[in-house]
């Protein structure tokens, strides 16, 4: 298999479960064994869902160290945590890092300093340069204040074949379509937005890297099996089914949402590390309901 068909299909952004400001080993591995019995096809860790941002370089490691071992080689993992604006500093950061038992990294547009098209295409060649395992781009504008564009997501789709595929949270169907539409064959192009995956399937898209398969991962995955397949009678349903939890787990940001729906099924805990805080009990209630009907 070649290493872009690993990542097609539902990749899950884990959350990191808490307890008491610490992270919870037994609700972890409970989550690890939940998603893979559930039908995904590959674990993300230390994404933004896994707030990254609020655990420490110490707990980075510590936590992919964790995935490897529960994870016992069933499922490819993604390391989320190359992300950042200071490219060399980045560059350094892959250079000494230990990839082993990680199959490819996740690597965000440069938040804060918003560079130009040019200063992003830089930015991600100079991670490639230095990389020894395949990149997927993660464009999350709402996230970065700066939006890759179709053109500059398809320059270096064709400029290096260390970039396997793009996690587009642009929610622009035109735009993801258009990378779709012209992307080198081998390339992939996965939804960032659980709500998007059925129709960036539709349009030609490989797959999702998901907030919702944390909390409901064989009805998700199964929503994306049928889809790949052109099977949108047994899709259409099953999507529809999940709508109205798309945006509630988002209603006060992510992961607070992801985790009430997870702290319900008795997996983990809602704690989530400041400056979130956990959702409120209405919103918990909300979520509940809406699990509890699917």
């Amino acid at each position: 298999m070649n290493p872009q068909q690993r990542f097609s299909g539902t990749g899950v952004a884990l959350v990191t479960p808490f307890r008491n400001g610490t992270i919870d080993w037994a609700d972890f591995e409970k989550l690890i064994e939940h998603v893979i019995s559930g039908g995904v096809d590959y674990l993300v860790c230390l994404g933004t869902t896994g707030e990254s941002v609020t655990t420490t370089d110490e707990e980075h490691r510590q936590i992919l160290d964790f995935t490897i071992k529960i994870n016992r080689g069933r499922l490819p993992i993604v390391a989320g945590i190359f992300g950042g604006n200071n490219t060399a500093e980045l560059v350094h950061k892959i250079q000494s890092f230990n990839f082993d038992g990680i199959s490819a990294l996740l690597s965000s547009n440069p938040a804060y300093n918003k560079p130009t098209q040019e200063g992003i295409y830089q930015h991600y060649m100079a991670l490639a340069k230095v990389s020894p395992l395949p990149i997927i781009i993660y464009n999350v504008p709402s996230r970065t204040a700066s939006n890759m564009t179709a053109e500059t997501t398809l320059r270096l789709a064709h400029a290096s074949e260390k970039f396997i595929a793009v996690k587009e949270a642009s929610d622009d169907i035109y735009q993801i379509t258009q990378i779709i539409k012209g992307a080198p064959e081998q390339f992939l192009v996965l939804s960032g937005d659980d709500f998007m995956t059925l129709s960036v399937i539709a349009a030609g898209g490989h797959g999702v890297i998901s907030v919702i398969a944390n909390t409901l991962p064989h009805p998700f995955s199964s929503m994306v099996k049928a889809a790949l397949q052109h099977d949108l009678k047994a899709a259409q349903p099953l999507n529809l089914k999940m709508w109205d939890l798309y945006k509630a787990l988002f209603a006060e940001g992510n992961p607070a949402g992801v985790k009430a729906a997870l702290e319900h099924q008795g997996i983990c805990t809602r704690e989530v590390r400041l400056p979130l805080v956990p959702m409120s009990e209405t919103g918990a209630k909300k979520i509940q309901e809406l699990l509890d009907c699917i």
